[in-house]
Formats: structure tokens, sequence, C-alpha cells
């Protein structure tokens, strides 16, 4: 009996120790081509071209950074990311959260198939839309406009934030509705003062979401937008090569500024994100 028990302790311990072992080979994997193109950032040409290439950095320099720091085009293309994925989070969630309430607390006929559509949006090719949506733009004086990437950008990230905050509202008791109509609120009162505040969490998720794929996104970018007037980063990003030359360098430290918002805004609400993710996948 006791040695049975000793097996099972030992297979136990085992088995614990081959999950962490492979969760830190997981952790390392993943994280090793963001350490790369960090190491890229620091370093000399010379020594980014060495071969066999070098594991550490012999010779640190932050040159990269102040290669992209002083283009004029790559700080405006940081305001206009910034512009860009702000109005998109903001419009999406406007009006995301009342497409969604309206989905949660409403009874009509089809409301299944109508998520299904809602969803099929985000599943759908960008790039077979690309040339009608040009066309659409031009004539409407929209080309090289933010307006251009931010319709386009909305397009694809209202659907994700429709799916997050209707399951997020459904969590949410009617009871509390109620209560607050009784006293006096009328339903948009009760909602924007009520459910959209205990629905946070919610909030939060489809906020960061939306500003994380918008502040990535590049296709609609690309086409749309032509000068560094309006370019975000992920188009000026590339623009540090020539026909004859390119920066690597500078495009790796530009890659790791870009990346560094995200990293911040995902560390500080990763909570959020994980309760927000998770919403009615539990039934108390």
């Amino acid at each position: 009996m006791a040695s049975a028990t000793a097996s099972r302790g030992a297979r136990g311990a085992l088995g614990t120790v081959a999950f962490y072992v492979f969760l830190v080979v997981f952790v390392l994997v993943s994280l090793f081509p963001l350490i790369w193109v960090f190491k890229m950032s620091i370093i000399t040409k010379s020594e980014l071209f060495a071969s066999p290439p070098t594991i550490l950095p012999q010779d640190p320099t932050a040159s990269s950074y102040a290669t992209i720091f002083g283009d004029a085009d790559f700080r405006k293309a940081l305001v206009n990311s910034t512009i860009i994925s702000g109005v998109t989070t903001v419009v999406c969630l406007f009006f995301g959260a009342i497409a969604a309430y309206a989905i949660a607390r409403l009874r009509f006929h089809f409301k299944s198939l109508i998520m299904t559509l809602i969803l099929a949006i985000s599943f759908f090719p960008a790039v077979a839309i690309i040339a009608p949506l040009f066309v659409q733009f031009s004539q409407l004086g929209l080309i090289d406009t933010y307006w251009a990437a931010i319709i386009a950008d909305t397009v694809f990230a209202l659907p994700l934030t429709v799916w997050i905050l209707v399951a997020f509202f459904k969590e949410l008791p009617r009871d509390l509705e109620e209560a607050a109509k009784v006293d006096g609120a009328t339903t948009l009162q009760a909602f924007r003062m009520v459910i959209v505040p205990l629905a946070a969490p919610g909030v939060f998720t489809a906020a960061i979401l939306t500003f994380i794929f918008a502040w990535n996104e590049f296709l609609f970018a690309n086409t749309f937008l032509f000068t560094p007037n309006t370019q975000p980063v992920t188009v000026v990003i590339p623009n540090f090569a020539t026909v004859y030359t390119t920066d690597y360098g500078a495009q790796a430290a530009a890659a790791v500024v870009v990346t560094i918002p995200l990293v911040i805004l995902v560390l500080i609400f990763q909570r959020r994100i994980v309760s927000g993710l998770t919403a009615g996948a539990v039934k108390g």
C-alpha cells in the first residue's frame, strides 16, 4: 500500500515537473522572436550581419532608436496610429454596446441568425472588398483621410465587440434595470448608468482587442492612405528600406516601439481581458 502511494506520488511529481518544463519551453519559443527583434534593434550594423550571428549583443547601441525618432514621418505615424485606433475603438464601443444590449435583452425572431451573420463578417476576407471600397471612398472623397481607415477597421472590429458585449449583458440580471426604472430612469439611462458600469470587464476587453486590431491593421491603411500625413506606423515601418539598402536595425527598433504600447495595455488589463473572454463560459 505504501509503495503504491509512493509510486503515485512520484508519478505526480514527475508530471508536475514535465508540465513546468513544457511551460518554460513554450514561453521561450513564444518570446524568442520578440527577444531577437529587440536584440536586432540595439546592435551595430556590422554585428547585425555577422555570420554566425551573435547570441548576446556585443556592443549595444541606441543608434537605431535615434534614427526612427529622428524621422518626422515616423513620429507623425505614431500620432496617426493613435488617432485611427482610438476613434475606431470609440465608434465600435458606442455602436457595439447598443447593438449588443438590444440583442441580449430584446426578444425577436431570427436572433441566432443575426448573431451568425454578424460573426460571419469577421471571417469575410478583407482583400475581397478592397477594390469596391476604394471606388466608393474615391467617390466620397475619403481616400487619404483618417476616415477611410477608420470605417474599414470598424466594419471588421465591430462584430467582435458585439459578441463580447452580448455575452456580458446576458450575464447581468434584468432586475437591475427594472430597479433603475422604478427609480425613474429611462431604458437608456438604466443602460448607461447601471448596465455599462457593471459590464466594465467586457467593455475593457472589447476596447483593448479593438484597439489592438486597429493598431496592427496594414491592408486597409496601405491601400487607402498615401501620404505621411495620414499613414500609420504599420505602413511607415517598411519605408526604412530603399531600393538599394534596408535598415533592418531601424525596422526592428520601430517594431519594438510599436509593440510596447500593446504590451503595456495587456499587462495592465490582463485580468479584465481574461474575464471578458471567458464571460458566459460558466453558468452559476
